[in-house]
């Protein structure tokens, strides 16, 4: 059974190159097109697609009011197709939090160019998509602005580090976890699949409704209680020793696994740099980065946690760490938060 696909973007190019790439692969079929989301609604309705590939800017509706629009009266899996500047991180972060599955990020120019060269990646974008648990992609409510952690806590070193993994539907499990969390915990590293240029607006998210201190992650950052740093989007992340102290080095690199940043690079210098001091946690995302990072950290003597299939998106990461024998919990994602340690020695 075909994975029936409708593409909706206002340029006849787009809709035309996102066709022939998706049409290279024998389980995906183009269901129909449409210029625009009042058209593409009247079409839909009369036969539902499997996944909708959708752009942002278009005429007499815009893409993130329209993806509201089905995910309340007919949710789908939906992929953001679109082409945003730095500026528009925000309205892309509106649509993460409004239940897209995946950003797929259109440059300004050679367009024709990148959808060809990229449609491996589109492809897998595709069919990670059509798996995911809708269930789980509830729109995440606006919170108010919590404080960040006391200036106390960021003076002391972390004795411990918590590494997170994620992708596919890791935006909304992040918000998750890390509200859970107090600002006593240990200091927190993260990689979660994300184009570049999106992960400082990701993370200015992310602090304004944790009581942790959320940033993206500089070359050289300390790992402190109460902060969690995100690896930047195009650029690889590893845990460093600093004399007794955890920092990250934030460098470019080739792809690993397809990613970059890659789980299983952080992951790996995790085990390597803090062994037993470590907790791991992979979470919701397809394909198999960070499972054999997460086994290494295993096997260094770090507690490994993976999300439960019950609570993932796309339990596809989760389960390849499972598979390796690298995972000592698995866990619904409500419930990881409170497995993991909430303070630091010397910190209450």
């Amino acid at each position: 059974m075909t994975i029936q696909v409708f593409i909706v973007d206002d340029s006849a190019v787009v809709r035309q190159v996102l066709q022939a790439a998706l049409s290279q692969d024998p389980e995906i079929t183009i269901l129909a097109t449409a210029q625009d989301p009042v058209f593409a609604w009247d079409r839909m309705q009369r036969l539902w697609p499997d996944v909708v590939i959708l752009d942002i800017e278009m005429p007499r509706m815009d893409g993130v009011t329209f993806l509201r629009k089905i995910m309340r009266e007919h949710p789908l899996p939906v992929i953001i197709c679109s082409s945003l500047a730095e500026s528009g991180a925000q309205i892309t972060l509106d649509a993460l939090a409004a239940g897209a599955v995946q950003i797929i990020q259109k440059p300004q120019s050679g367009l024709r160019d990148f959808l060809q060269k990229d449609a491996p990646e589109i492809i897998r974008a595709v069919k990670s998509a059509a798996r995911a648990n809708l269930r789980n992609m509830r729109p995440q409510p606006v919170s108010a602005v919590l404080p960040v952690a006391a200036h106390l806590l960021l003076q002391k070193s972390t004795e411990k580090v918590i590494a997170v993994g994620t992708s596919t539907g890791g935006t909304q499990a992040l918000e998750v976890l890390l509200r859970a969390l107090p600002v006593t915990v240990p200091g927190i590293v993260v990689v979660q699949h994300m184009p570049e240029k999106f992960t400082a607006a990701f993370a200015a998210r992310l602090n304004s409704v944790s009581a942790l201190e959320v940033r993206e992650a500089m070359d050289g950052d300390r790992v402190l209680p109460g902060r969690a740093l995100i690896a930047p989007g195009g650029k690889h992340m590893r845990l460093i020793r600093n004399g007794a102290q955890f920092a990250v080095q934030v460098f470019d690199g080739p792809l690993v696994k397809h990613h970059r940043p890659s789980v299983d690079v952080l992951f790996r210098s995790v085990a390597q740099v803090a062994g037993r001091n470590a907790w791991g946690v992979i979470m919701t995302g397809m394909g198999d980065d960070g499972a054999q990072g997460l086994l290494e950290m295993h096997g260094a003597g770090a507690h490994t946690i993976a999300q439960d299939e019950s609570s993932c998106v796309v339990f596809g990461m989760p389960k390849e760490a499972i598979k390796l024998g690298g995972v000592d919990e698995v866990l619904p994602l409500q419930q990881i938060a409170s497995r993991l340690p909430r303070t630091v020695e010397g910190v209450r």
